[in-house]
């Protein structure tokens, strides 16, 4: 097969090592700069060009976005599907996980485990939209932060208000949500490919940190998931579309609850906490899955 890797950086760990596995596996892999796309949107001939050429025919395309060019990512991806290729991850999944309020929406919608959470641009009372959550301790999150960036911990109501205010007059929108304390500064991530958790992790918090990150000092070791965790991420991929996607979950006094669907996991962190292949999973399920126009949307959506 000839796979294509839409990655602004070959020299990342998860790039190098789906490049590695789909060789390992007699497969052309290809590392494709996303940003150094362009497109021919020619009725009947769609192509992407590339430094002056356009590319060959893929089998499968696997999307590394990251969430600062997610729209003109997913446009590249979308690009592809009019083409026929298969994408592990369609740029309608992308997009629709992404979208961090919307995709709470969807998780909603379909019962799915979450933290209470509200949303507000300018809300006329604050103190309710803190109340709806539970009270403080809550946890404030930019509508457009990644990885813990714009993410903070606000003890009281006092301290809740003012970090409200401000975001308010950046003219920021919010999602606030209730702090999760027994999750005591852990959370999981889970490995959902092709419907299945192919692995799992437990990440926690560096001390005097409440985000598990592990760029942020974080720690990770292999943990084992209850039938209930298990279940929530897979739900929560399928609710998402997603074929391939790390599931951050906590453990909260009712349940898991979703934090986040991650279209793009990275696999250094888990690959090594569980000695798993997990590059290789994800090469084998491309094998068996890709066939051309097998998309959903068709490149429509």
């Amino acid at each position: 097969m000839r796979i294509a890797i839409l990655s602004r950086n070959p020299n990342l760990y998860s790039t190098k090592r789906l490049k590695e596995a789909g060789e390992s596996r007699g497969h052309t892999v290809d590392i494709i700069d996303t940003m150094h796309c362009y497109m021919d949107v020619t009725s009947s001939r769609p192509s992407v060009r590339y430094k002056g050429r356009a590319l060959p025919r893929y089998d499968a395309v696997i999307p590394r976005i990251g969430a600062s060019v997610t729209f003109y990512g997913t446009s590249v991806v979308r690009q592809f599907e009019m083409m026929g290729t298969f994408s592990i991850n369609e740029s309608v999944a992308i997009s629709r996980s992404r979208d961090k309020l919307r995709s709470l929406q969807l998780l909603s919608r379909k019962g799915i485990g979450m933290p209470r959470t509200g949303f507000a641009n300018h809300p006329d009372r604050i103190d309710d939209l803190i109340k709806n959550v539970g009270g403080a301790p809550v946890v404030i999150k930019l509508l457009e932060g990644t990885q813990g960036i714009g993410v903070v911990l606000a003890e009281t109501q006092k301290a809740a208000e003012s970090i409200i205010e401000a975001f308010m007059g950046l003219n920021a929108s919010i999602l606030v949500q209730e702090f999760i304390k027994e999750a005591g500064g852990s959370d999981i991530r889970c490995l959902v490919v092709g419907g299945k958790v192919i692995a799992a992790m437990k990440r926690q918090a560096a001390e005097g940190e409440f985000r598990s990150n592990l760029h942020r000092g974080g720690t990770a070791k292999i943990v084992r998931l209850s039938p209930a965790e298990r279940k929530t991420a897979v739900d929560a991929a399928k609710t998402m579309g997603l074929n391939m996607c790390g599931v951050d979950l906590l453990r909260s006094n009712h349940g898991p609850v979703v934090m986040e669907v991650n279209s793009s996991p990275g696999l250094e962190g888990i690959e090594n906490a569980t000695n798993k292949d997990i590059a290789g999973m994800i090469i084998e399920f491309i094998e068996t899955n890709a066939k051309p126009h097998k998309t959903k949307t068709k490149g429509t959506g």
